[in-house]
């Protein structure tokens, strides 16, 4: 039985690509470059205990004044200040802004598609499970091939395994939007952008936020991966101890990836809470 070339085809379809749209690759690079150092200036453009006590006071206030998360935020980003591990930590901490705002500026309206079309459901549908089954270390491939190595790349791998879950979210959300208040702006006359910004995005916002959450999760689990084809940051700390042997270091970069992974997860959930609380 003849083989069939899916490989091969996947190869020169690569090949055509990296022949044919060298620009527009160029153009993503720099773009995504200058991204990822704005975040990076923005996060060390502070002395670390300044920008420590910064980041408490934004995390004081952006979850509606919990005095108790800002205060065990500031002690975990001590503690990281403390391991000599600051500017890797804010390096990946870059990595997963830049990575999560890519991947919500192209999920969320993939995921109001889907809600609003059968067909582009059922389409996506498909996509999404390819997505979410591939293993990680498949979207290594295309993102060494098409933009070489380092932290572009990187990032390129972290936005695709990291998308899924936006869309699939902002599509479940709107669809469990009670038929009873489409039906009323409808009556009223909404047009389709007025009912999808004053009805729909509003009712479905702690879902949505729900998929931003898991989002963050995914970006930060991909920093040790993409740390393989060159990102730095904290994941790049845990591989060279591994390579080494070095328990303390890869230990310790661990530490900071779970501290800075527990801070997301509580600003993240502190917000869907907030937003439960207002509908009730």
């Amino acid at each position: 039985m003849p083989k069939i070339p899916i490989g091969q085809v996947v190869s020169d379809v690569v090949d055509w690509i990296d022949a044919n749209l060298g620009w527009l690759l160029d153009a993503i690079t720099t773009v995504l470059r200058f991204l990822l150092n704005g975040f990076q200036d923005l996060l060390m453009v502070l002395p670390p205990l300044a920008m420590i006590l910064v980041l408490g006071v934004i995390i004081f206030f952006i979850t509606r004044k919990d005095l108790r998360l800002s205060l065990l935020s500031i002690a975990g980003l001590l503690l990281i200040w403390n391991l000599q591990l600051w500017s890797h930590a804010m390096l990946t901490l870059a990595l997963v802004l830049s990575s999560t705002i890519i991947a919500l500026i192209i999920g969320i309206p993939l995921g109001i598609l889907a809600a609003n079309s059968d067909t582009f459901n059922a389409g996506i549908r498909v996509l999404l499970d390819f997505m979410q089954t591939m293993p990680a270390f498949v979207y290594l491939v295309p993102a060494v091939i098409f933009f070489s190595l380092g932290n572009v790349p990187g990032m390129i791998a972290t936005v695709v395994f990291a998308m899924p879950p936006a869309i699939r979210l902002t599509n479940l959300g709107i669809r469990q939007i009670p038929v009873e208040l489409i039906e009323v702006s409808d009556a009223f006359g909404a047009t389709p952008r007025q009912k999808l910004i004053k009805v729909q995005l509003p009712v479905a916002l702690p879902t949505i936020m729900a998929g931003v959450n898991q989002c963050i999760m995914l970006a930060l689990s991909m920093v040790v991966i993409a740390s393989m084809i060159g990102a730095g940051g904290l994941g790049y700390q845990v591989l060279v101890g591994i390579q080494r042997v070095n328990i303390a270091m890869g230990f310790e970069a661990g530490l900071a990836i779970v501290i800075i992974a527990i801070i997301l997860d509580r600003i993240t959930q502190n917000l869907i809470k907030t937003e439960k609380g207002r509908e009730e």
